[in-house]
């Protein structure tokens, strides 16, 4: 019992001070305790509608905002920093979701291509002789080819690369982002080889170029690299490394990352990788026909028949290394199939649209009343794009 003095002051016990300070300590872990039980309620709460939400599949939509159009029956859309690129035969213009104008560029093209790397786009005449070089804040420079084009390709920087081809050779060219050239070379073939396709890196040092190669009467590949940096001064024309493959042609090459490139030939996809000297590091078999190859620089993707009646195609999805990640057989009797710059897949026809996640999540599919061209994801998971014939409608799906 505490004692009180002649002051009135009581004396407490240590055993007194001792239980008020386990009191103490009790009570700030029982607030620790609620504390950490709440957070977690809240989390599983949190991962419970993340759950429920990537799972979920969508079949109606709202529409935020619609912007009419006009555009020619042969315009073609495409996807550029955020914003939407129009292109036909006879110009291109860089519109914003409201359809309000940024530039516009007039030309006349037999069969206008593009090319895009990170901040630049390119638009050429395949089989023509022009190229306009493009940032989002308009023309940067042109180019006009003393032979027809074959293929161009740009970097992040800027630098373009062009395929020419005459005969058994094939020319390339590199310029920089205001048409100024930098560099010229002859890619000499025996008779029967010849150049039918380039991949530039995104640093514009590495070339890529797949040289096809009919001299014995069956198809053989050859995949070159070139070195325009340091490293391949020391080489005979800046050639760094060779490799060759019998009875498969290769008609698609693309750097998918600086110091990565896939070949995409018609038996089998092979991945090469290296800062300097690229070399094959995987290779993914392809045991049947591919009807669709779409890739981008996370996955890449490819469509063969399925036996089933109901689901008639069977798309196989593998990352940027070549690994497996998902298989999903689907029904949609499709015209294009892509990913989306959010790594989900869009397949589409003229009216309809399915989209699936990476993890082969059906996430959204709608008939459409009119002719649907491009699908473009917005910034959260369920507002979108869709240039329509006629009008761009922002969207929400619900």
């Amino acid at each position: 019992m505490a004692a009180k003095n002649r002051k009135g002051f009581r004396t407490v016990k240590q055993t007194d001070a001792e239980d008020y300070k386990k009191k103490i300590r009790e009570h700030r872990l029982k607030i620790l305790k609620n504390t950490i039980v709440a957070l977690l309620v809240i989390g599983l709460v949190i991962v419970g509608i993340w759950i429920f939400m990537s799972l979920r599949h969508y079949e109606d939509f709202d529409v935020t905002s619609t912007a009419d159009r006009s555009d020619t029956e042969a315009t073609k859309f495409e996807e550029f920093q955020k914003n939407i690129l129009k292109y036909s035969n006879d110009g291109a213009s860089y519109t914003d979701a409201e359809n309000e104008l940024i530039w516009s560029q007039a030309y006349e093209m037999s069969s206008p291509q593009i090319d895009i790397c990170e901040d630049y786009l390119i638009i050429y005449d395949k089989q023509g002789t022009m190229i306009y070089i493009f940032t989002a804040d308009g023309v940067q420079g042109s180019i006009e080819t003393t032979m027809p084009i074959e293929q161009v390709c740009v970097a992040s920087q800027g630098t373009v690369a062009i395929l020419m081809r005459k005969d058994s050779t094939g020319y390339i060219e590199l310029y920089d982002s205001k048409g100024n050239n930098l560099a010229a070379g002859e890619i000499h073939g025996e008779q029967g080889r010849y150049p039918i396709a380039i991949a530039l890196s995104q640093d514009a040092i590495k070339l890529g170029v797949s040289i096809l190669d009919i001299s014995d009467g069956t198809a053989n590949t050859t995949i070159a690299f070139y070195n325009y940096g340091s490293v391949g001064q020391n080489e005979i024309d800046n050639c760094v490394g060779v490799t060759s493959f019998s009875d498969m042609v290769i008609p698609e090459v693309e750097f998918t990352s600086n110091d990565r490139m896939v070949a995409f030939g018609d038996s089998e996809i092979v991945i090469f990788e290296g800062t300097q000297k690229p070399q094959m590091t995987n290779e993914i078999p392809l045991e049947q026909e591919a009807k669709s190859i779409f890739y981008n620089e996370n996955y890449i993707g490819v469509v063969t028949s399925n036996e089933d009646e109901a689901l008639t195609h069977h798309m196989t999805i593998y990352n940027a290394e070549g690994s497996f990640v998902m298989e999903k057989d689907f029904d949609l009797e499709y015209s294009s199939i892509e990913f989306l710059s959010n790594n989900e897949i869009c397949i589409r026809n003229t009216n309809a649209c399915d989209i699936y996640t990476v993890r082969g999540i059906y996430k959204f599919h709608y008939e459409f009343d009119q002719e649907i061209y491009k699908v473009i994801p917005g910034v959260l998971g369920l507002n979108y794009t869709f240039v329509m014939s006629g009008a761009t409608e922002r969207v929400r799906l619900k």
